[in-house]
C-alpha cells in the first residue's frame, strides 16, 4: 500500500512538473523564430496584467486568410516553380508557417489590379448577358488555385471596390478625380454637393492610426445609381459571380456589399449613404442571395470609419440585423470594436483587411501589425484577413501607392524575402487554429506591450510583444500558476503550454 501511494505521488509530481513546462518562441529584428523553454511559476515577477481562471468562454476563432490580387499574381510569376511551391506551402499548408485557410477576392478591379476592369462592361446590360469573369480566369483564379493546392478546403469571401462604371452617377470607377485617373475634374462637386474644393483624394492614404475623425466629411449622396433596375441587376451580379467561381471549384461562402464605403478614392471605389446601404442590402442583396444562394452569408462591410454614430445608425436597423451574419471591420473601424462587440453581441466580427503599410516592409511595420493582430483578436474578431501576401519590390500600385506584403520579391534577381510581418503573423496563426478561443486581452492600456491569451484543446497560447526601447517584465496568471513574460526591447513572443 505504501509503495502504491509513493508511486502515485511520484506520478502526480511528474504530471505537475510537466504541466509547468512552456515552449517559448521569439522573433527579433536580428533573428526570427527561435525556440526555447521556460516554466510556469507561483510568483509574479511583474505586474499581473491578465488573469485566466479557466472557465472563460471567450471568442471562438474561425480562420486566417489573405487576399488574391492581380499584383500578387504578377509577383508570384516572377518566382521559379520551386519558390512558388515553397511560398504557398509556408502560407497555406496545414503544416506550414501561417496555415491560412481563407481568401478574399473582389468583383471587378480593386486598387491592386493592374488597371480598371469590370465583369460587366456593357452599359444597360441588366440581364447580365455579357457578365463574365474572363479577367479573373487569367489572374485571380490561377493564384487562388495555387493556394488551393496546399489548402484544398480554401473558402473565399467577396466584396467589390467599385460597381461597373455605368452603374455609378459619375460613370467612372473612382470617387474623386486625381492625377492617377481620368475622372472629369468638374465632377469633384458630386462627393459633398458643393464647389468640390474641400476634399482630399489622398485622405485615406495616411498610414497607421489617424488622429481625429475619418472621414472628415461624409459623402452627401450615393455614387451607386439608386434606381430599382440598377440595384436589382447589381444584386444579381453578386449571385452570378458566385456561380462562376463555384464552376471553377472556388466556393464563395460570404459577401459584403462594398469595400470601404467611407474611403472616397481616386482608385476603384463607391461612396454610399446610410439610406442607400440599407436599401441595397435589405431590399435587393439579402433577398436575392436568399433566393439564389441561401448557403452564402451576407455580412455588413467592409466598415472603415470611426464615426460610431454613423455605424450604429446603419447597424441598428432591425431588418438589417436579421439579414446579416456578421460585421466586417478594417482600418479606423477597429477603434469601435469594443462598442460593436457589446452592442451587437449576436454578430460575429471580422478584420476584413489588415493595414497595408507604405512599402517599407520593415521591422517597424511588423510591430504595428503585431499590435493590430493583438487588438483585433483581443476585441473579439474571429476571422482575420491579411491584404497583399506577395508583392514585388516596394509594392507600388497602378495608382502610385506603395504597400507591404508578407513576402517581398526583388524583380531584378527573383530573390524572395519573408518580411518581418510574415513572422508577426506566424506568432499568432501557427498556433491559433480554428476552434481556438480568445480568453483574455491585456487591453489597449498595454498597446506597446500587447498580450493576448488563447485556450486550445491541449492548453494555452499566449502572444506577447515588447514594442518599446526598454526591457519589460509583465505577468499573466493562469489558474493558480503564473507566466512571467520577460522580454527584450522590440521583440515578438509566443508561449505554448
Amino acid at each position: 500500500m505504501k509503495k502504491t501511494f509513493i508511486a502515485f505521488s511520484a506520478a502526480l509530481l511528474s504530471i505537475s512538473s510537466f504541466a509547468q513546462k512552456v515552449t517559448h518562441y521569439t522573433t527579433t529584428q536580428e533573428r526570427e523564430w527561435t525556440e526555447s523553454k521556460t516554466t510556469l511559476t507561483t510568483k509574479a515577477e511583474g505586474r499581473v496584467v491578465l488573469e485566466i481562471g479557466g472557465t472563460e468562454q471567450g471568442t471562438e476563432f474561425q480562420g486566417w486568410g489573405t487576399t488574391f490580387n492581380e499584383l500578387d499574381w504578377d509577383a508570384f510569376n516572377m518566382l521559379t516553380r520551386q519558390q512558388q511551391d515553397e511560398l504557398m506551402q509556408r502560407i497555406f499548408g496545414a503544416d506550414g508557417d501561417l496555415r491560412f485557410t481563407l481568401g478574399r477576392v473582389s468583383m471587378n478591379a480593386n486598387d491592386y489590379a493592374r488597371e480598371w476592369y469590370s465583369c460587366s462592361d456593357v452599359p444597360g446590360d441588366f440581364q447580365l448577358k455579357h457578365f463574365n469573369i474572363k479577367h479573373d480566369m487569367q489572374n485571380i483564379i490561377p493564384l487562388a488555385r495555387a493556394a488551393q493546392k496546399y489548402c484544398p478546403g480554401l473558402k473565399l469571401f467577396m466584396s467589390p471596390w467599385s460597381p461597373p462604371a455605368w452603374m455609378k452617377i459619375n460613370h467612372d470607377y473612382p470617387v474623386q478625380p486625381a492625377n492617377t485617373n481620368k475622372m472629369d475634374e468638374r465632377q469633384a462637386y458630386l462627393l459633398y454637393m458643393d464647389d468640390g474644393r474641400d476634399r482630399d483624394p489622398n485622405e485615406m492614404q495616411l498610414l497607421g492610426d489617424r488622429n481625429g475623425v475619418f472621414p472628415r466629411r461624409l459623402a452627401s449622396q450615393d455614387f451607386f445609381i439608386q434606381d430599382p433596375r440598377y440595384l436589382q441587376a447589381y444584386a444579381d451580379m453578386f449571385c452570378r459571380f458566385i456561380d462562376l467561381y463555384e464552376e471553377q471549384g472556388l466556393p464563395i461562402t460570404k459577401v459584403m456589399y462594398q469595400n470601404e464605403a467611407y474611403s472616397y478614392t481616386p482608385y476603384p471605389g463607391c461612396a454610399w449613404t446610410v439610406e442607400g446601404t440599407l436599401r441595397f442590402n435589405n431590399e435587393y442583396l439579402a433577398p436575392t442571395l436568399q433566393r439564389k444562394h441561401p448557403e452564402v452569408e451576407l455580412w455588413l462591410g467592409t466598415i472603415n470609419t470611426n464615426r460610431l454614430d454613423y455605424v450604429e445608425k446603419t447597424l441598428d436597423d432591425k431588418t438589417l440585423q436579421q439579414n446579416i451574419k456578421g460585421i466586417g471591420t478594417q482600418w479606423e473601424c477597429r477603434q469601435n470594436l469594443p462598442q460593436l462587440r457589446e452592442r451587437y453581441a449576436g454578430k460575429r466580427l471580422m478584420c476584413s483587411e489588415s493595414e497595408c503599410g507604405n512599402g517599407e516592409m520593415d521591422w517597424k511595420a511588423a510591430e504595428h501589425t503585431f499590435f493590430l493582430l493583438s487588438d483585433n483578436l483581443g476585441n473579439g474578431v474571429d476571422e482575420y484577413y491579411n491584404w497583399n501576401f506577395v508583392l514585388a519590390d516596394q509594392g507600388q500600385s497602378a495608382w502610385g501607392w506603395k504597400q507591404n506584403a508578407l513576402v517581398q520579391v526583388k524583380s531584378d534577381t527573383r530573390e524572395v524575402r519573408y518580411t518581418p510581418e510574415f513572422y508577426a503573423y506566424k506568432h499568432f496563426s501557427h498556433f491559433v487554429a480554428p476552434g481556438t478561443r480568445m480568453v483574455g486581452y491585456a487591453g489597449r492600456e498595454f498597446s506597446k506591450t500587447p498580450i493576448v491569451a488563447f485556450a486550445t484543446a491541449k492548453g494555452y497560447v499566449i502572444t506577447a510583444a515588447n514594442l518599446t526601447d526598454q526591457p519589460s517584465t509583465l505577468s499573466v496568471k493562469v489558474k493558480n500558476k503564473v507566466l512571467n513574460i520577460n522580454t527584450p526591447p522590440h521583440s515578438f513572443h509566443t508561449y505554448v503550454f
